[in-house]
């Protein structure tokens, strides 16, 4: 069992590296996304474009939530109206919106006054998927590390939009338990999901990667057991979670949350 890492090395990624060899796991930092010939490894903790670039070559599965995920869970867990739309129709938008990529960061996460300050069509494919939500301001953003249906760890990582690193609390954990007794089956086994309060309510975020995600004050052994899963051998997931695969299966293969 080996992790890859990829050039750089942001705080997260020495963490879990650190965790990997405290568990007796070797890990290799890849110079560049050019991968040897000689190198099996099996996991990966690393951004969306090196993944899509070195995790193929080495047979390594990658779990995400649905493109559509965070549209389609009803507005109880939400607190605020999102739509999954293609950036050429965002442009026709004429009031401030939160526009993000669903599972990239291609489009920059922002509000937006209108959708005339989008990235054009010169530098984004107009039918490129963005998430488009009510600007909502939350108090206190808390992550989730999520693995079988149950909160595996987590932290604080903001309050009042503002760097803010702290433990997890409970009642977040809570809204977390909450949302996955409802809605586990709408997610992979093993996802990251940032929650928060907002008008002295709890509501969903975002879901990202846990591959892919910083793991700011959560315990670095629980992080690291939710991204073993979550990048994987692509011929050991299980088939309750390849229609999560990080190349997208047929919107019916989804679980819906009602």
């Amino acid at each position: 069992m080996t992790l890859v890492l990829p050039p750089r090395l942001t705080a997260s990624a020495q963490a879990m590296r650190d965790a990997a060899h405290a568990r007796g796991i070797p890990t290799v930092q890849l110079p560049t996304f050019d991968v040897p010939a000689e190198l099996r490894a099996e996991h990966l903790h690393a951004g969306p474009s090196f993944a899509d670039v070195v995790a193929p070559v080495l047979g390594i599965g990658l779990l995400q939530a649905p493109e559509d995920w965070l549209a389609l869970l009803p507005r109880t867990y939400t607190g605020r109206e999102i739509h999954l739309m293609t950036i050429r129709q965002a442009y026709d938008l004429r009031r401030p919106v939160f526009v993000k990529s669903p599972n990239d960061k291609q489009i920059r996460a922002l509000v937006y006054t209108d959708g005339s300050r989008l990235p054009g069509p010169d530098e984004v494919a107009p039918e490129t998927p963005v998430l488009v939500s009510d600007v909502v301001e939350f108090a206190a953003e808390y992550r989730l590390y999520l693995l079988d249906g149950a909160v595996h760890g987590g932290s604080r990582y903001a309050e009042n939009g503002r760097l803010s690193l702290g433990p997890l609390s409970e009642d977040a954990a809570a809204f977390g338990a909450e949302l996955l007794s409802a809605c586990s089956a709408t997610l992979p086994s093993a996802i990251v999901v940032d929650v928060g309060r907002s008008g002295g309510r709890w509501a969903v975020i975002e879901a990202n990667a846990a591959w892919a995600s910083g793991m700011y004050t959560t315990e670095p052994q629980r992080a690291l057991d939710v991204v073993l899963r979550a990048a994987g051998p692509a011929d050991a997931v299980t088939s309750r979670d390849r229609p999560f695969l990080r190349n997208p299966a047929p919107p019916a293969m989804f679980a819906s949350c009602e």
